[in-house]
């Protein structure tokens, strides 16, 4: 069906399009009706997995699989003709008209007949009061000494650290063997890769990106930082790899707790908050990026039970993005690959501890009280775009080997991850690498870092092109 919409696409034969999704051709068809102003619609037409559906049935029915197509009279026989070629069922169910009616039928008797402005504008829309109150939680302090070694070894067996490898492996990542860079890699391909690379295309070089992010701890203290770091680090993962920051396209996906108020959500008002707050970010962050939201999904009731029983899942963004890269044959992969390559560290290490994955295995294991402080801010996402750019254009040019985002278990884990993809060692040395103190460094998340190494003969090249952005040495591979 793909290629066949595509081939109709390419042959200008499709005047709108859209899926069929919540409520079926009711929505698909009522959506695009509103363009011309009415429609009538024949539901004995439609295809039927199953006979004995009663109108309703057919109209509301949310069967995958399915488009909604709208086609010009005298193109009917070319797109239908094209349909077949390709083994496509495609069947002409409905007229667009401009009686302002949404009109059907089943066969000769009407079963609906309302006016299209009420189904658009008929209802009013919701008016909801939020309430921002920051969450109180206690501040996480860490302990004046630790084992430093140790707190790496529980960190790595974290469920949002540790591989996902056996999930992973049950799908179809080589997608008809146009993947270029799998999930993951190095030298027994189980170090985690930071994006999917795909060159569709057999023969051609020239590829997509494909990565995600998700902060949904953040939430705990604010959800707008959460999503602001959700579409970082979606960005991050795809610069990895040697993105085109100037190609991209994203998708908000949020996954919320019922955010209006009532007796079963007495917070409601504060989850609305929570909800705003995040799309503000959205809004800011992707601006500053120049990243396009081209589609998105909402889920607004996540909750399971009533009053103390209540279970909700925390305010989340899931946040997708693809964009172009153009020769995958130029990109970089997470783990470490010869020894004496340079390790840089690439933007800013601060005390930002609140929220982070260290913090909720202390508290966890009763080493800390809390998990409150400063969860991690993107104050200037210009700067960081200009950051990425230059990286970016780095890896294209060859000149680094490795590429790997800092995002859950901050420094530390990043390293971990990459020596173990390249099952070789790092010496380095982290004075000077940010302005907070060892925690800060090592297990802080704070946004818009990459670890990268460098061979020894592209080091100038590269600080040449980081030059004017936050590029510290931090050793080298051993």
């Amino acid at each position: 069906m793909i290629d066949m919409v595509l081939e109709a696409r390419d042959a200008n034969l499709i005047t709108c399009i859209t899926d069929n999704g919540a409520g079926g051709l009711s929505s698909s068809i009522g959506e695009m009706a509103e363009y011309t102003n009415g429609c009538e619609i024949d539901l004995a037409k439609v295809p039927l997995k199953q006979a004995g559906l009663s109108p309703w049935e057919i109209l509301v029915s949310e069967s995958q699989e399915r488009m909604t197509i709208a086609v010009r009279p005298e193109d009917q026989g070319a797109f239908e003709a094209l349909a077949a070629l390709h083994e496509v069922e495609a069947t002409a169910v409905a007229t667009f008209t401009s009686t302002g009616m949404f009109h059907v039928r089943y066969n000769e008797s009407t079963v609906a007949y309302l006016p299209i402005e009420f189904l658009h504008e008929g209802v009013p829309q919701l008016e909801l009061e939020s309430e921002w109150n920051p969450p109180v939680q206690e501040s996480f302090v860490p302990p004046t000494s630790a084992d430093h070694t140790a707190l790496l070894e529980g960190m790595l067996q974290r469920p949002n650290i540790a591989s996902k490898e056996t999930w992973v492996r049950q799908y179809d990542h080589e997608v008809i063997a146009q993947t270029a860079i799998k999930p993951f890699v190095g030298v027994q391909r189980d170090g985690p890769g930071d994006a999917g690379v795909i060159a569709p295309i057999h023969g051609d070089p020239h590829g997509l990106v494909i990565s995600c992010g998700i902060a949904p701890r953040y939430s705990d203290i604010d959800a707008g930082a959460m999503a602001a770091a959700s579409i970082d680090e979606a960005v991050r993962n795809a610069v990895c790899v040697g993105l085109d920051v100037d190609k991209m396209a994203g998708l908000d996906n949020f996954c919320w707790p019922d955010p209006i108020e009532s007796v079963k959500t007495p917070d409601g008002r504060f989850k609305l908050a929570q909800l705003v707050r995040a799309n503000r970010e959205l809004e800011r962050v992707c601006r500053a990026y120049r990243l396009p939201c081209v589609s998105g999904k909402d889920s607004m009731k996540n909750d399971y039970g009533t009053g103390e029983h209540k279970i909700s899942i925390p305010p989340t963004l899931l946040f997708s993005l693809f964009g172009d890269h153009p020769d995958v044959r130029k990109s970089a992969t997470s783990d470490f690959k010869f020894a004496g390559d340079k390790i840089y560290l690439v933007g800013s290490s601060k005390q930002e501890l609140g929220a982070s994955e260290l913090a909720y295995m202390m508290v966890e294991s009763g080493r800390a009280a809390g998990i409150g402080g400063q969860v991690p801010q993107l104050p200037h996402p210009e700067q960081n775009l200009a950051t990425y750019r230059a990286l970016s254009t780095s890896i294209r040019a060859g000149w680094v080997r490795t590429a790997h985002d800092c995002s859950e278990g901050g420094l530390a884990i990043a390293l971990a991850e990459m020596c173990i993809g390249g099952r070789i060692g790092a010496a380095v040395d982290i004075d000077g690498s940010g302005e907070g103190d060892v925690w800060g460094r090592l297990w802080g998340e704070s946004l818009g870092r990459f670890v990268v190494a460098v061979s020894p003969q592209h080091e100038a090249a590269f600080l040449a092109a980081m030059k004017g952005h936050p590029t510290t040495v931090l050793g080298e591979v051993v």
